[in-house]
């Protein structure tokens, strides 16, 4: 059997963190009704996830966590805001059952409506085309929508959340502070590391162009992954048919959401170690532009868009660092992680970033 591979912190599959599921192992989360055969298997890297098939069941999503990174009551945090997006009649996958059993946590999802045309696609690739870039604007737009009125608090400390609390706040240096306090082996991993110098020196600048408009940001939980790949698509429409995987799903803005969307799929960070980092300004267009047809941006939404870009991937950068040196005890990848911390936001510093930057304040009329 060939065996199972991940993709990396490049563009070359790695050998995945956790072992991949087995028939045996997703019958025993899905219990008695049949026989279960596992048909895919994921090759996103921080959990073990497959498509599943199961005797007088159909076909189901079943995902698998190790209880350091989530336990029953975290996953709780986001199955609660997916409730929430499903009354309002978003087209989200519905939980079906959450299983411990040992050290792991599944998850069992509907497989969701439409087709995964991006099933293979690593993050930070592009659109198949610039109708789907638009359709995936559109539909955060209604997603933002239907997220109105849902109030609980962002979620508590823990690995792998994309979070906007650091550059939220109007003293950024002292809300690290208070984020690296909270996670210990983040601590650890940014032990030896000049950090507070490196946000002093690359964030801080940034962020002064962001605070004017902070107070103006209205919170709400988002989505936070916004990729292609993370999305089914009706084959005959090219509109967006279901939203898959929450995980990363928190309280922060609809800004926020979007500046996510932009960073995921417009910036092929892959790229960045050949120093030319191709940019999809046709997509960041569309993007923008079936966002905006939905949902128009307040005066202040615009102007922080792009001046929040910049910032978005931090704290996931950051929680990324605590899950590679706290769960799986990569020093490679800690570092890897820590370079998405800095690396990325110096960019936006240079010609290709600000030529970007400037492209959003173009299209979405930001001042």
């Amino acid at each position: 059997m060939t065996p199972h591979l991940a993709h990396g912190m490049g563009h070359e599959p790695v050998a995945p963190d956790w072992p991949p599921l087995t028939d045996g192992e997703a019958a025993a989360v899905l219990g008695g009704r049949g026989p279960v055969r596992v048909l895919w298997r994921s090759p996103r890297p921080l959990s073990a996830a497959a498509l599943v098939e199961q005797a007088g069941r159909g076909l189901v999503f079943v995902k698998r966590h190790h209880v350091s990174v989530r336990t029953a009551e975290s996953l709780g945090e986001e199955h609660g805001f997916l409730r929430h997006l499903r009354e309002r009649g978003a087209p989200v996958i519905e939980v079906l059952d959450v299983v411990a059993l040992g050290e792991w946590v599944y998850e069992v999802h509907t497989a969701g409506r439409g087709t995964d045309l991006y099933q293979d696609a690593l993050s930070w690739t592009p659109f198949a085309s610039v109708g789907h870039a638009a359709a995936a604007g559109a539909a955060l737009a209604r997603l933002h929508a239907a997220a109105e009125g849902y109030d609980a608090p962002r979620r508590r400390p823990q690995p792998l959340v994309a979070s906007f609390t650091v550059f939220a706040s109007a003293d950024p240096v002292a809300g690290l502070e208070r984020y690296v306090a909270e996670r210990p082996a983040l601590g650890a991993a940014l032990a030896g590391r000049a950090w507070r110098e490196d946000v002093v020196r690359i964030h801080l600048p940034f962020h002064e162009r962001l605070a004017p408009f902070l107070d103006k940001l209205e919170p709400m939980w988002t989505h936070n992954d916004w990729h292609a790949s993370n999305l089914l698509w009706d084959a005959g429409t090219s509109q967006v048919s279901t939203v898959l995987d929450f995980g990363l799903s928190d309280r922060t803005t609809a800004v926020h959401d979007l500046a996510t969307a932009i960073e995921r799929n417009v910036v092929q960070w892959l790229d960045l170690p050949t120093g030319q980092v191709r940019v999809e300004f046709d997509h960041l267009d569309a993007l923008l532009g079936g966002y905006s047809a939905v949902r128009p941006l307040s005066g202040a939404e615009a102007a922080a868009l792009p001046e929040l870009l910049p910032l978005v991937h931090a704290e996931f950068a950051l929680s990324e660092v605590d899950y590679f040196h706290g769960v799986v005890g990569s020093a490679q990848n800690t570092a890897l992680a820590y370079d998405y911390f800095t690396e990325h936001a110096r960019w936006f510093a240079g010609e290709r970033g600000a030529e970007l930057l400037g492209r959003v304040r173009q299209s979405v009329g930001g001042r």
